[in-house]
């Protein structure tokens, strides 16, 4: 297998642009992911950073996976490419959220265990969104992995969360803020055609998927079934 240093001399170009253009990538996908609250990254948004002045054709594909390199070794970050899940439903209509389903994407997680980041890096000024994502990812995951729009609203209001409240103290938009789920590929959207119409389906997405995801959950819920089960 080639080293990096034998698959660079095929570009013809300098250690230093290459450096450069690792940069370049590095720097946009902190800052995408930091603007977009942890949105997932299109592949080509990280290509046309090289291709815009090179036309070698390996060139980005050997860019990304430095950068992923890099940004693992030096900021303690995992690229992590989200591989789309397709809806369950077998209805025929096409899913509001599924529009360029087969581009890849990457998500950045941190790779430091949790205590650590909970002491050196979490944000508490975003930890109401954490709350809210859990929350969200639970209640669909309790419905079996898939939940009607209607039930889940019905769900999140017991909990005070109404859909109509654009001002809540903490979440602001509530509708936003769960359609911001949407974005980060915690849940995805599809319209099932049924007796009575269209339905908005909610289903749980890849990073809600996340074998670590799903570990935290099982045990969420555990601790809440066993703590009702002692009253």
């Amino acid at each position: 297998m080639a080293s990096a240093g034998e698959s660079f001399a095929q570009f013809d170009i300098s250690e230093e642009e290459k450096d450069k253009l690792i940069a370049e990538v590095i720097r946009y996908i902190l800052f995408k992911t930091h603007q977009n609250s942890g949105c997932p990254i299109k592949r080509d948004e990280l290509t046309q950073l090289v291709t815009k002045n090179y036309r070698q054709r390996s060139l980005p594909v050997f860019v990304i996976n430095e950068a992923k390199t890099k940004l693992s070794s030096i900021f303690g970050y995992e690229m992590r490419e989200l591989q789309r899940c397709k809806p369950s439903s077998t209805n025929q209509g096409r899913s509001t959220q599924q529009t360029g389903a087969e581009a890849k994407s990457y998500v950045v997680i941190s790779q430091l265990p949790a205590d650590v980041y909970r002491k050196y890096v979490e944000d508490i000024n975003t930890s109401h969104l954490t709350g809210f994502t859990f929350v969200v990812i639970s209640i669909v995951h309790l419905a079996g992995g898939k939940v009607s729009e209607e039930n889940l609203w019905h769900h999140l209001r017991r909990l005070g969360l109404i859909e109509t409240d654009e001002n809540h103290p903490a979440l602001g938009n509530i509708k936003q803020a769960l359609e911001t789920l949407v974005h980060q590929r915690y849940l995805q959207k599809d319209k099932v055609n049924g007796p009575e119409g269209n339905t908005l389906v909610y289903e749980l997405a890849e990073r809600a998927l996340d074998e670590k995801v799903s570990k935290k959950i099982k045990e969420y819920v555990s601790q809440i079934v066993q703590k009702e089960a002692g009253h």
